[in-house]
Formats: structure tokens, C-alpha cells, sequence
């Protein structure tokens, strides 16, 4: 009788374990990774949750560009090539470059619009220019991460527009940002140029510590509802040169401060000296983190209240690290039009990239 009494309560007991079990799967596993790496040394200075998989977002352009740098070197494409809009291209979703079908732009001011921008449409031009096609691209891609040791990365696309398999870590995207520093610093004003002008239209970069944080030298920042806002910066201050990374920001504010907060960090010594260099993190065996519910589903305005409640600096009345104002880079772009196709020569690649050499 007594054990009767007690199924009812039993069953809430079991009601609301199953709720908080189906909450819990839902909420993200890991709330912003980040890490902090010194560049010159390759030491890492802090790290939370840097090998947990994780969406990159626009982040994946970094490695586009990367395959197009190795192209150029390999002689199987120049920067006065013309990239072509193709239907699939301009087909991409936002963000876009504005170019219209079978307009035509030299793949060096592709690489700016690509980078500023975050231009989707151009991220699969430049794709199809360099391997003929952009699966063949999206192979390369892959080929390159391999050697790189990139062991968390998988690519399915060319701008990072796909979640599923499209997967990566902030470690390795840590190392992704060392090779470019390393093997084309001849490139390295695509990343820190904070505007591109194409046609009418003035192009401005996402990464607001460009304008407001003294000494950001580049790089890259992307979203989508499953990644949240990621950010890979690199900053060069007091003689110091520092790469962060932060994955799955609430907010476009919470992510540049969190990133600024830690480079700051950082140059304070009050983190640091992990004696361990990025190549040595390791990367987990889990499944990537989808923020999707929290960013753009019906728990958004309530996990953003909390990330703002959690982290509010930046916010109106709150103090901030963006603070400096910054008059950065601006290139402008050419829109050809449409002219004639010269076919471009795409022997096949054999990577053997320099990439392989970074040490531990």
C-alpha cells in the first residue's frame, strides 16, 4: 500500500528527469570555446574547450583562401585571373558580393571581397576557377587539412554555409590562422582590410576589433544559426603577437569582447605559460555542438538575456574593450562584367604543402 502511494510521485519524479534530460540535450554541450595562442612561439597561453568540434561558419574561408594561396604558388592560377559568377555561385545564399551571373572579377580582388565581405557567391567562383569545379574544390579543401594535421576539420562546402559534416575546432582553426601567417604573409592584408568598395556598394568587414581595437592585424569572423558568431583575430601589441579564437557568441558584441578581453589577458601575463604548443592540444571525439535552438529557435531570447546577464560588458551603460577608434584599410574591387572565357589551366595538385613542417 505504502509503495502504491508512492507511484504517483514517482512518475512526476520521472516526468520532470525526462524534462530536464531533453533540456540539457538540447542546450549546447560547451558555451564558447576559446583559446589564446602566442604566435610566435606557438605556445598556448589558454585554451577552454578548443578541441570540442564545432560549425565554423564563414570561418571556412580561411581555408578557401588558403587552397586559392597554394594555387597561385603552384602556377596553376594568378591573381589577374578572372573569376567567373557561374548560376551555382550566384545561386549561394547571403552574404553576397552583389556580382551578377557571368560577371567576371580578378581572383585578387575576389580574395578581398571573399575575406571582407564574407561573400558567399565568390567563396564557390573562386572554387570553380581554381579546381575546375567546387566539389573538386571541397576536395582540396579536405586534402589540405589532412596535411595540415587538422585531425577536427571536415569540409563540405567553400563558405562555410552548411552545418552537418561541415566541422571543425578552435584549435585547429587556430592552426589554420598560423599556417597563412607562416607560408603567404603576402596575403595578409586581405585579412586586416576593414572595408572593400565593389561598383556602389561598400563592403565592411564583421570584425569590429579592426575598428576599435588597437592593433588587430586580421583575420576572419562567421555565423550561422547552428555555429553561433566565431571570430579568429590576431593582434600585435607591446611587441607580442597573439592569435584568439572564440566560437559560438551570442552576439557580435560578446564575441569581439570576449576575444579582446582574452588578447588582453594575455598580454598581461595573468594567463599564460601552458607549456604546451597548439599542435599538441588534442581535438575530442564527440559530435559538434548545434546552437541553432539558442541562436535562431524559440530559446534565443532567453539564452541571449542570459549570455548578456553572464558577459554584458560592451552593453549600453557597461564598460568595453572596444574602445579605440581606427581608420582602417579599404581596397576597391572591379567588376568586369562579362567578358570572353580563357580557359584556365588546372593540372592536377600534389600537395605536398609546406603546411606539414609546423612543429610541436
Amino acid at each position: 500500500m505504502f509503495a502504491q502511494a508512492r507511484r504517483p510521485k514517482a512518475a512526476v519524479l520521472i516526468a520532470l528527469l525526462t524534462i530536464i534530460a531533453t533540456l540539457l540535450a538540447s542546450w549546447p554541450a560547451s558555451a564558447n570555446p576559446r583559446l589564446l595562442v602566442d604566435m610566435d612561439t606557438g605556445e598556448v597561453l589558454y585554451a577552454e574547450e578548443a578541441g570540442q568540434p564545432w560549425h565554423p561558419a564563414s570561418l571556412t574561408k580561411m581555408m578557401t583562401a588558403y587552397v586559392a594561396f597554394a594555387a597561385i604558388k603552384a602556377g596553376r592560377i594568378n591573381l589577374d585571373s578572372t573569376i567567373k559568377v557561374s548560376r551555382n555561385a550566384w545561386n549561394q545564399a547571403p552574404s553576397k558580393s552583389g556580382l551578377a551571373i557571368g560577371s567576371s572579377i580578378t581572383l585578387r580582388d575576389a580574395l578581398y571581397v571573399l575575406i571582407v565581405k564574407s561573400a558567399n557567391d565568390l567563396a564557390v567562383a573562386i572554387g570553380e576557377a581554381v579546381s575546375g569545379s567546387e566539389k573538386e574544390f571541397v576536395a582540396e579543401m579536405n586534402q589540405m587539412a589532412a596535411a595540415m594535421g587538422l585531425s577536427a576539420t571536415h569540409f563540405v562546402d567553400p563558405n562555410g554555409l552548411s552545418a552537418g559534416a561541415q566541422v571543425t575546432s578552435a584549435r585547429d582553426l587556430a592552426m589554420l590562422g598560423l599556417y597563412i601567417h607562416r607560408d603567404y604573409p603576402q596575403y595578409l592584408d586581405m585579412f586586416s582590410t576593414e572595408r572593400v568598395r565593389l561598383g556602389k556598394a561598400s563592403h565592411e568587414s564583421n570584425n569590429g576589433l579592426l575598428e576599435h581595437f588597437q592593433g588587430t592585424t586580421g583575420m576572419k569572423t562567421g555565423y550561422i544559426c547552428a555555429s553561433g558568431l566565431n571570430i579568429v583575430a590576431t593582434v600585435r601589441r607591446d611587441g607580442r603577437n597573439l592569435l584568439v579564437v572564440v566560437l559560438g557568441g551570442s552576439s557580435a558584441r560578446e564575441r569581439n569582447e570576449m576575444a579582446a578581453e582574452l588578447v588582453l589577458k594575455g598580454l598581461a601575463g595573468s594567463v599564460g605559460g601552458t607549456g604546451r604548443s597548439v599542435v599538441q592540444l588534442p581535438n575530442i571525439e564527440a559530435e559538434p555542438v548545434n546552437m541553432r535552438a539558442q541562436i535562431c529557435g524559440k530559446q534565443a531570447k532567453q539564452f541571449i538575456a542570459e549570455r548578456e546577464a553572464a558577459f554584458p560588458l560592451g552593453l549600453k551603460g557597461q564598460p568595453s574593450y572596444l574602445t579605440d577608434e581606427i581608420n582602417g584599410a579599404e581596397y576597391t574591387a572591379t567588376d568586369l562584367g562579362v567578358i570572353v572565357d580563357i580557359p584556365i589551366p588546372r593540372p592536377r595538385p600534389q600537395w605536398a604543402p609546406a603546411a606539414v613542417a609546423l612543429v610541436d
